[in-house]
């Protein structure tokens, strides 16, 4: 009697701890690990794993390449070379076209803020383009702190904009209705007012869930090789030839969506801080979220 085919997810999730971008704690199954660090504190266990090493590797790099170019530019300097146009590039376009469309007069305040996030998004993605690395942000607790530093400073700039009472009471909207129009206005304030935290959650789940899938369709295919390891030699060369052809294609569409995936996440934190400094912020969001987009196109 034959034995059942298994599922090909049962194949993969079997095969997971197999792959150093799934492994949080070291990079490998054996031998070497990255807990350099490990104790209980009020019953959670803490542990410095490979992603927090390579999140403070993240703010290292970052701080080496931008704290000289702007040194060079505060001091008047041209900058030249590809190297350093580049990463000005950077800079210049969430500038003028994430923070100004989105922020308006409030930009320069806050680009501060959008440079950093985005910057540190888009280094913590590339990461798992190299070898025995991974992506930070494959990682919902890394992709949730970011979010959470997000919903800090949309909240923050309401609050700042407008005053605790302006900022609460622009998600109130008047249903001149007589009997249900306050109970439709109170159930509406519920719904706007827990948006600023569900907006937040869907970033967070944006990312991860994005970085984390081109994680697994890499894998899977790459799976397909070791599958065929040992078998007809003219099977295993061709199924391997096409396994590493589509693996170099979705490396570099694994490239394209981690620029993309950085620039969404900032975008997003960007109009959702613009629509948070008007007022009636609750109930013209959406218009705001419009133009916010067509500006930006």
């Amino acid at each position: 009697m034959s034995k059942p085919i298994p599922d090909a997810m049962d194949e993969v999730q079997d095969q997971l701890h197999h792959w150093h971008f799934f492994d949080e704690h070291g990079l490998f199954d054996h031998g070497v690990h990255l807990n350099l660090l490990s104790f209980d504190l009020f019953g959670y266990h803490v542990y410095i794993s490979k992603f927090k090493i390579l999140m403070l590797v993240v703010a290292i790099l970052i701080a080496a390449i931008y704290i000289p170019l702007c040194r060079r530019v505060a001091k008047g300097e041209i900058l030249k070379g590809p190297f350093w146009n580049a990463f000005e590039c950077l800079l210049t376009y969430i500038r003028n076209e994430v923070a100004k469309p989105t922020l308006g007069d409030l930009a320069d305040k806050y680009v501060p803020f959008l440079w950093t996030l985005f910057l540190f998004i888009l280094f913590a993605n590339l990461f798992g383009m190299l070898p025995f690395m991974g992506s930070p942000t494959a990682n919902i607790s890394v992709t949730g702190a970011l979010a959470l530093v997000s919903c800090f400073f949309i909240n923050y700039t309401g609050i700042k904009k407008n005053g605790v009472k302006g900022f609460v009471t622009g998600f109130w909207m008047k249903i001149d209705l007589p009997v249900v129009g306050p109970v439709i206005s109170s159930l509406l304030f519920v719904l706007e007012f827990a948006g600023i935290f569900i907006r937040s959650g869907v970033l967070a789940v944006r990312l991860f869930a994005n970085m984390f899938a081109g994680h697994m369709v890499l894998a899977t295919v790459l799976l397909f090789a070791v599958k065929v390891a040992g078998a007809n030699i003219l099977l295993q060369s061709g199924v391997t030839a096409l396994s590493l052809a589509a693996s170099l294609a979705l490396c570099f569409l694994e490239l394209l969506v981690a620029f993309l995936q950085a620039y969404v996440f900032t975008f997003l934190t960007a109009l959702f801080m613009g629509m948070a400094t008007h007022e009636g912020h609750g109930h013209d969001e959406h218009d705001h979220e419009e133009k916010a987009i067509q500006g930006n196109h």
